[in-house]
C-alpha cells in the first residue's frame, strides 16, 4: 500500500507517522485491494485532528476526528473507518473486480464537485467586539464591518462524480462517513445527492426535467 501522511501547523513527527502507518495497514490487511492511504493531521485551535481516507478499489474510505491528543485522534478516525469497513466488508468483496463501465464514463470522469466547509463568524460576538483606542462611540455600522472577521473556509475536498445505482452511492457516504454525496445515478442518467435524515433514514435528491409547455396547457 502507497502510504502519505501530511503534517499542517506542526512539525512533523516520526513516531505519530508510524503509528499512523501500523493503524493503517492493519485495516489494509481487511481490504482485498491494496490501494493508497493519505493521512492528514493538524493542529487547530489547540484540537488535535486526524483525517485518514483510504483507497481500495473503486471505494474510498475514510475517517476524521479530533481530541486533545493526536494519538487518540488517530484511534478515533480509525475507529470509524474499521465500523464501516466490518459492515460493508462481504459488499466490498463483491463489487471488486467489477468497476461499472458506462457510457457516459468520459464526460462523468472530468466531472468533479467541491465540498467546502465554512466558518461563519457569530453575530453576537463580532458586535460584542469594540476596536481599541477609540474615545468615541463608533457608528453602528462601522462596528459590524471592523468586528464581523471574513468568512472563510476550514476545509475543501474534492471528489469525482461516479456512476452508481443508488444504493451503491449511500454505502460510498456512509464508507466516507458523510452526511451526504454526490453521484451520477446510473438508473435515471442524472446527477444526484443521496443524504442522511435526521430520522436515520436516507434521502434521494436529482434535478426534474418539467414537462414541455404544450404537455402542460394540454394543447
Amino acid at each position: 500500500m502507497q502510504f502519505n501522511i501530511t503534517f499542517r501547523q506542526f512539525g512533523a513527527s516520526d513516531s505519530l507517522k508510524e503509528y499512523a502507518r501500523e493503524k493503517v495497514e492493519r485495516v489494509n490487511r481487511l481490504l482485498d485491494r491494496a490501494g493508497e492511504a493519505h493521512v492528514v493531521l493538524s493542529l487547530e485551535r489547540h484540537l488535535h485532528h486526524a483525517d485518514i481516507t483510504i483507497h481500495s478499489g473503486a471505494w474510498v474510505l475514510r475517517g476524521r476526528d479530533k481530541s486533545d491528543d493526536m494519538y487518540a485522534s488517530i484511534d478515533l478516525a480509525m475507529d470509524k473507518i474499521e465500523r464501516q469497513l466490518r459492515r460493508y466488508r462481504d459488499k466490498l468483496k463483491t463489487h471488486h473486480g467489477r468497476e461499472r463501465v458506462h457510457h457516459r464514463q468520459d464526460l462523468v470522469n472530468h466531472l468533479k464537485v467541491r465540498h467546502a466547509v465554512f466558518e461563519v463568524p457569530d453575530a453576537e460576538e463580532a458586535l460584542a467586539e469594540k476596536p481599541a483606542g477609540s474615545a468615541e462611540p463608533p457608528k453602528p455600522t462601522a462596528v459590524v464591518v471592523a468586528a464581523t472577521p471574513a468568512t472563510r473556509v476550514v476545509s475543501s475536498t474534492q471528489l469525482t462524480v461516479k456512476p452508481l445505482s443508488v444504493d451503491e452511492a449511500v454505502m460510498q457516504m456512509n464508507l466516507m462517513n458523510n452526511d451526504f454525496y454526490v453521484f451520477h445515478n446510473v438508473e435515471s442518467d442524472a446527477l444526484g445527492i443521496v443524504y442522511r435524515r435526521k430520522d436515520g433514514q436516507y434521502g434521494l435528491i436529482e434535478p426534474h426535467e418539467p414537462a414541455p409547455l404544450a404537455a402542460a396547457t394540454g394543447t
